[in-house]
């Protein structure tokens, strides 16, 4: 069988992958650079971690934003909008000297950056609808390198040039996203029936829409507790810090492979054997981590080994569950991407909190976290199963199907 992703053409693939990957991007990249800005602006660690926060803050914000107008105004042109807004706010990062201005920009940048995380998936629906498994499912495993790949290349241009040089990059690659998007086709925008609230009240009574985006928002929960807690968990076991940043090599790969083995044996089984089979898997992991962080640890590896497990499972599912969400809601494809984004930002966040505030506990902790995030996948899994009774209000089928 040929694979359906191959007729579409690479530099297609290229674009949405650079789309999907710029917001880690812009979250990662500048870490390495936090001692180097403490000095440059005259000011402690709280402010510089304090950006980080105010991004989060925006990526929440934003998302559902970026949705709405989308469906309404057409994908290319709002994201060409949201690019150049992006750039403007990286460019501004780059010459910046103050902590107020680190904050304001780094919001505005984030707000920028929403518009490509979700126009990309809105793109993949509606454009490559009878093949959106597997590019997702070719795509989703390139964003799993962001966060291993963004930090190194912090560091190497922190190094030579000087941290301004990571936000002069940032703005040159969203200068080089604007024109790419504008060379594009414009896309004919269809007429909106309703209002907005209309359309999430639809999307919010929808099972099939709200069981995928609860799988997939607790499946990164569960990864958000992970890399909330191991360092400290890695830190109160000996390891030094090349250790710990060397220990998230396993877990990418892990997720690569899941997304690749999750796209060839649903291609062969169906999604929802495979869904099955990689719910169970993900839960099996879940509970040996679980035991194990309950135990007297004198090595990473009882935590880490499970939690690959947990990652390859997730590699897999994360392009089932996003592609069942976005094809129930087809009508308004961003304005449902940017809901599940804005829902897997905030519960992800509460399961990040939760190990964040008791990091005293990081070990015990991580491994609660992990376990909740499973019961939420299982609650994810019974709403959208057609057996299940929906307690909110019934889904606009005409609003959801119509195309």
């Amino acid at each position: 069988m040929i694979d359906e992703v191959k007729k579409v053409p690479g530099r297609e693939i290229v674009y949405l992958a650079t789309l999907s990957m710029l917001g880690f991007i812009a979250t990662d990249m500048y870490l390495p650079a936090f001692k180097a800005m403490e000095v440059d602006f005259a000011t402690g660690p709280e402010q510089i971690a304090l950006s980080l926060t105010v991004f989060l803050v925006g990526l929440a914000l934003g998302q559902l934003m970026w949705g709405v107008v989308s469906d309404k105004f057409g994908h290319r042109n709002t994201l060409a909008v949201g690019l150049i807004i992006f750039a403007l706010a990286s460019f501004g990062l780059s010459v910046s000297d103050d902590a107020w201005e680190l904050l304001v920009l780094r919001f505005v940048q984030a707000i920028g950056v929403c518009a490509p995380a979700v126009i990309w998936q809105a793109i993949v629906i509606r454009r490559y609808a009878s093949m959106s498994q597997q590019i997702f499912a070719t795509i989703m495993p390139l964003v799993a390198l962001s966060p291993a790949i963004a930090p190194q290349i912090g560091v190497f241009l922190t190094d030579h040039f000087g941290w301004r040089s990571i936000f002069v990059v940032l703005t040159i690659v969203g200068g080089l996203l604007v024109m790419a998007t504008m060379a594009r086709e414009k896309d004919v925008t269809q007429h909106q029936q309703g209002r907005v609230l209309g359309d999430i009240k639809s999307l919010f009574g929808s099972r099939a829409y709200m069981g995928n985006v609860i799988m997939f928002a607790c499946c990164s929960a569960a990864f958000f507790a992970y890399l909330t807690g191991v360092s400290e968990i890695m830190a109160n076991l000996g390891y030094q810090s090349k250790d710990i940043g060397l220990s998230f090599i396993p877990q990418t790969i892990a997720f690569m492979v899941g997304g690749y083995l999750g796209k060839v044996y649903v291609r062969k089984f169906g999604d929802e054997l495979m869904l099955r089979v990689l719910i169970t898997l993900f839960s099996t992991a879940a509970i040996i981590l679980f035991i194990a962080s309950q135990c007297h640890l004198t090595s990473i590896w009882p935590t880490l080994a499970p939690f690959c497990l947990l990652a390859l499972a997730n590699g897999a599912i994360y392009p089932i569950v996003v592609n069942r969400a976005l094809t129930s809601a087809q009508n308004s494809p961003a304005t449902a991407v940017g809901l599940q984004n804005s829902l897997q930002i905030c519960i992800s966040s509460l399961a990040s909190a939760l190990v964040a505030v008791m990091a005293s506990q990081a070990q015990s902790v991580t491994g609660i976290a992990i376990v909740l995030s499973m019961g939420g996948v299982w609650l994810g899994y019974m709403i959208q199963s057609p057996g299940f009774r929906w307690f909110w209000v019934a889904p606009d089928v005409a609003r959801l199907k119509r195309s």
